[in-house]
């Protein structure tokens, strides 16, 4: 009762802040062995994860009222922030992606990740659900135009997260089938604009990820070395810092988008089956937080934010076994980075403001 009466003053929902800091901590030890060792690489990273922390906390103090009342602020704002990274942003690896504060380097297209499901769940809580025709194109467009900004930028990958985050919200709402089959039919119908406006690595990618063998030394390299790591770590594993792929470097981005299949030869199946029960108890524990919550608003923003965390995990895994094809989506709470840590753990914040502040107000 002590502990539960602690977390309702504090605001924290201590069994979801538990799990998520062990996973942090599994997080640091493999960044620590795909990073070769590198403790350096470990602190930059834990300083990144003890500010993402922080704001998760700072967050969770928030009246969701408030969150709701700000949701057309920070929406403008962000579509503001990507407008600006197309005149005045920052290339790196041959995408136009950032902003240099000269202070810090940050993705706008991160924060949007927060702003459309917020949006999104604050336009349809006091509309009719499930929602109504001119409802559902009203949220298209509203995902509509932060995809198309980040897809110009490109960055395919953020872009299909951030039309995820939307409809995650959309479907909880409730949206029909039919509704869904006919969005199913237009983007089918769309897919050949899609094949024209892609770069030529992005086609690759797309071509080569079911046959990588095709172009072993260039478009089919990462994953055929992925699953290498993967298949040679067996049931146990090779055990932790013994991992040859990534050792001998043969994998690529072993400490971000590929650090999966570091982990996979490194534990093993028995390894990776506790990870994903990790990852199910806190995809669990905040569609338990949508359930429980006191409003529309609550409930629909708590689900499209724990679903839009399923996403995350299903692309990474996906990618990194060889059945998606490479989008560059880390892996959450596992990969080294940190603009994406931030917003993962603002999610979190957002969802224990959510269960934690019982009085929910009309907005």
């Amino acid at each position: 009762m002590k502990e539960f009466s602690l977390g309702q003053r504090l605001h924290i929902d201590f069994p979801l802040l538990f799990v998520i800091l062990a996973l942090c901590v599994i997080g640091l030890a493999v960044i620590y062995s795909a990073g070769g060792q590198d403790i350096n690489l470990v602190y930059r990273q834990a300083i990144k994860l003890s500010i993402a922390i922080m704001g998760m906390l700072i967050i969770a103090q928030l009246p969701i009222t408030e969150i709701a009342r700000w949701s057309s602020c920070l929406y403008l704002f962000s579509i503001i922030l990507l407008i600006v990274v197309i005149f005045y942003g920052d290339v790196g690896k041959g995408a136009q992606r950032w902003l240099d504060l000269k202070v810090f380097r940050f993705q706008p297209s991160e924060i949007v990740k927060l702003s459309v499901p917020i949006m999104i769940a604050y336009f349809l809580a006091n509309k009719t659900l499930p929602p109504e025709s001119s409802s559902v194109i009203a949220v298209c467009i509203i995902i509509a135009i932060p995809v198309l900004l980040i897809a110009k930028q490109p960055d395919l990958g953020t872009a299909l997260l951030v039309a995820a985050a939307g409809f995650s919200v959309l479907f909880v709402a409730g949206i029909s089938w039919r509704l869904l089959i006919l969005m199913g039919i237009l983007a089918a119908a769309a897919t050949p604009i899609l094949w024209y406006v892609m770069h030529d690595y992005q086609k690759r990618r797309v071509l080569f990820f079911l046959n990588p063998e095709n172009d072993p030394l260039n478009a089919g390299y990462h994953i055929i070395q992925s699953k290498i790591a993967i298949g040679s770590g067996g049931l146990y594993g090779k055990g932790w810092l013994n991992g040859t792929q990534s050792r001998l470097e043969f994998l690529p981005e072993r400490s971000t988008d590929f650090i999966f299949a570091v982990y996979c030869e490194e534990f093993g199946m028995l390894g990776v089956l506790l990870l994903l029960c990790i990852y199910l108890f806190i995809i669990s524990r905040g569609l338990y937080i949508a359930i429980n919550a006191q409003n529309n608003f609550g409930r629909l923003l708590a689900s499209g934010l724990t679903l839009t965390f399923f996403v995350y995990i299903f692309v990474n895994m996906g990618m990194v076994i060889g059945q998606l094809p490479v989008v560059g989506v880390p892996l959450p709470l596992i990969s080294h980075g940190g603009t994406s840590m931030v917003t993962l753990m603002a999610g979190f914040g957002v969802i224990m403001a959510i269960h934690r502040h019982k009085r929910f107000l009309s907005f």
